[in-house]
């Protein structure tokens, strides 16, 4: 089984913004590439800030409103960014970046934490290999339903868990994933329903299987997975 990683939905061929980029220069990058913000990068391709369109509001905003210049009610700092003319002094930074390698769910609590829509992604250089965006980790989510089941009942039930191919029925509907039927081990439910919640695509699991040996009160670790020792089965000497 694998699962999505930020390498998985990132954005590649990413436009960019140098620091001495002035406000048009952005505007127009914003307009031909059909984008909200652009990573500020260094001669070695190092992103040192994000210019959003939010940067530019302020800027547009701290233009002479009837006479009067609304920055003069901002914060000293942000009124430097509003008055600002180039990328360098308009950018956010510093900037907070993801590794390819990340999970879909590592991104997203990076993103949730430093309330971001956005992460530049870097390479072990920090060198920028790509850009992830709040609705790239919602791709998983738009895999189809027949694929979903197909990988619980394979991958997850017959090639991991060995259990027969009756034991459990899985139906799947908009990737809410519903398991009926019977298994023999009680221990073995959280792990099944814990295994399909973690599949990409997978947006609720709702079980009611039955089981006919209640190991609950042995070890997890030895009765978790079928054909270890259990109480029904002692080593033989």
């Amino acid at each position: 089984m694998q699962h999505s990683t930020v390498q998985d939905v990132m954005t590649q061929d990413v436009v960019v913004a140098h620091r001495e980029a002035t406000f048009k220069e952005i505007a127009g990058l914003f307009h031909r590439n059909d984008i909200t913000a652009v990573p500020v990068v260094d001669s070695d391709n190092h992103p040192v800030g994000i210019v959003s369109e939010a940067d530019l509001i302020r800027k547009e905003a701290s233009l002479l409103e009837e006479g009067r210049s609304v920055t003069r009610w901002l914060h000293p700092h942000e009124r430097y960014r509003a008055e600002a003319e180039i990328a360098e002094e308009m950018m956010t930074s510093p900037v907070v970046t993801a590794r390819a390698d990340w999970t879909l769910v590592e991104a997203a609590r990076a993103m949730h934490r430093k309330k971001l829509k956005r992460l530049p992604v870097v390479d072990d250089e920090g060198r920028l290999t790509g850009i992830v965006s709040r609705s790239d980790l919602l791709q998983p989510f738009l895999r189809d339903d027949a694929s979903i089941r197909a990988e619980i009942t394979h991958d997850v039930l017959l090639n991991t868990l060995w259990l027969p191919a009756d034991a459990v029925q899985v139906s799947v509907d908009d990737g809410v994933v519903t398991l009926t039927g019977t298994i023999e081990r009680k221990s073995l439910i959280p792990i099944i329903e814990g295994m399909c919640r973690s599949l990409d695509g997978v947006v609720a699991v709702r079980q009611t299987l039955g089981h006919e040996f209640d190991d609950s009160h042995v070890d997890p670790g030895l009765s978790a997975m079928p054909g270890v020792i259990g109480p029904h089965s002692a080593p033989h000497h």
